[in-house]
């Protein structure tokens, strides 16, 4: 006997609402980390440590795993990468949003549908923090951040996403013999994220894993 899974009826109700609630999570969660702990330097406990979950608190620059414009476009300064990057975040929003109507128009599947409301709310949710986060609360450099202050630690659009959930599942020392890397530790899946980026992952993983024929159109 074979079960097959089925999701739930995305209407436009349930989009906003699940698209709401993803953000809505995501913020509470950033804006308690940045109200309550200063940044987690290198070196520093985690606020909490389980051993294959940790609390932390990092700023994030740039995109996924900090990597930046600047990197691949090296004639790019910092200043203007992350300003590119909150831009093409917004414009990959506003298609986002477009998609997502054409598809409950169309009537898409709804396992489509709730993969690119899952990724809609983690783009909104990171582009916020680069939109205001810079402009409403002070740093954490050795200081736990104040709400509105006088000025901010960066402009509008020029914020820095907060990650903070890590689940380094394993150590290991690299053996001797392995050039470069050898006798150095390594965790693996060491990435500090976020809710938004995770909401970003499962939506992609909805699409590769139950909307093949989209991959193959």
């Amino acid at each position: 006997m074979h079960y097959k899974f089925s999701f739930p009826i995305i209407n436009l109700k349930r989009a906003v609402y699940i698209i709401f609630t993803v953000i809505l999570l995501d913020q509470i969660s950033k804006i308690y980390i940045k109200l309550n702990f200063p940044l987690t330097l290198y070196g520093d406990d985690a606020i909490l440590d389980y051993g294959f979950f940790k609390l932390l608190f990092i700023e994030n620059k740039g995109m996924a795993w900090g990597t930046k414009l600047s990197d691949f476009i090296p004639f790019l300064d910092d200043e203007i990468s992350k300003l590119l990057l909150s831009i093409i975040r917004i414009v990959a929003i506003f298609f986002l949003g477009y998609w997502i109507k054409k598809s409950l128009q169309e009537k898409t599947s709804d396992s489509f549908l709730l993969s690119l409301c899952l990724i809609f709310a983690g783009a909104v949710g990171n582009l916020l923090d680069s939109i205001f986060y810079g402009a409403i609360f002070s740093h954490s450099y050795g200081q736990v951040a104040t709400f509105l202050p006088k000025e901010g630690y960066a402009p509008f659009f020029f914020g820095h996403v907060v990650d903070m959930l890590q689940f380094p599942i394993v150590s290991w020392i690299w053996p001797k013999w392995i050039p470069f890397i050898g006798g150095e530790p390594y965790t693996f899946f060491e990435y500090v994220f976020n809710l938004a980026d995770s909401s970003i992952s499962f939506g992609i993983a909805i699409i590769i894993f139950f909307n093949r024929k989209f991959l193959t159109n």
